[in-house]
């Protein structure tokens, strides 16, 4: 039994010249839902990244970093059982690839279905299940390049559930990080992402939402973690922190904000 998805004790990171992680603390545990918040430009995206091992810590004796339990992984193992969907396609060659494939590609972790590459009969079947799963059956033989924003994201997350899925058959757990997945989406698109992933969650699928929108929320998040320049300045309940005032704090603006149905806007 793994203690925690995620555990990260006093992380910096650079980027560049700039250290873009500043004593970074953070804990997931198995099944969890939560929201990442916090303006552009504070680290969000860097924690993700460091999370998947695309980003590594500076060496101090204080870091820790471990993921599922372990602080050593082979990364194309690690992207098997942590699945990443961001507003950008994994490759070119995404584009002139069909819905079916894309999300076959996320067993392999490849930006289409190379010729070196061997897909199963296990994998085809499983490929089928989430084509169900993430409501894309009728876009099966659609190549991403012709669908529309919205379309791709859901492809995309298909291709992310993938690279868990056969281990979770196994008894693995599942995660999946989302990266500002209501960008460029228009109204409905992000009713139905939303929709989307409120399944996936009630089907026990841990979630952690990277975002500044605050309607991008889902009602089964009950933990808010706000970012500001590189630290964790938050890290409670959204009854304690999605607040008009604490996002005020946040965003360094006056905010006001309504809810409805478990969703919270802001303004």
């Amino acid at each position: 039994m793994i203690d925690a998805l995620v555990d990260l004790q006093h992380v910096y990171v650079a980027r560049g010249e700039n250290v873009v992680l500043q004593d970074l603390s953070l804990k997931i545990e198995a099944g969890e839902h939560l929201a990442i918040l916090g303006p552009n430009g504070c680290g969000k995206s860097t924690l993700l990244k460091t999370m998947t091992c695309e980003c590594y810590p500076l060496a101090k004796p204080e870091t820790q970093v471990r993921i599922m339990g372990r602080e050593r992984w082979d990364l194309t193992e690690l992207k098997r059982r942590m699945g990443v969907v961001s507003a950008e396609l994994p490759g070119r060659q995404t584009l002139t690839t069909t819905c079916f494939d894309a999300i076959v590609t996320g067993f392999f972790s490849s930006s289409t279905l190379w010729p070196n590459l061997t897909v199963t009969a296990e994998m085809r079947e499983r490929a089928e299940e989430i084509l169900v799963l993430v409501g894309a059956e009728k876009m099966r033989d659609k190549l991403v390049g012709q669908m529309s924003a919205g379309q791709q994201r859901r492809t995309m997350i298909g291709r992310a559930l993938a690279g868990t899925s056969l281990d979770a058959k196994q008894g693995e757990v599942q995660m999946l990080l989302l990266d500002e997945p209501s960008n460029a989406l228009d109204l409905g698109a992000q009713h139905d992402l939303r929709e989307l992933l409120r399944g996936l969650a009630g089907k026990g699928t841990a979630i952690m939402l990277i975002t500044h929108h605050i309607a991008d929320i889902l009602p089964e998040m009950q933990r808010i973690v706000m970012m500001r320049e590189g630290r964790v300045i938050a890290d409670g309940s959204k009854s304690e922190l999605l607040t008009a005032e604490q996002l005020s704090e946040l965003f360094g603006r006056k905010i006001a904000m309504s809810e409805r149905d478990g969703y919270w806007n802001a303004w």
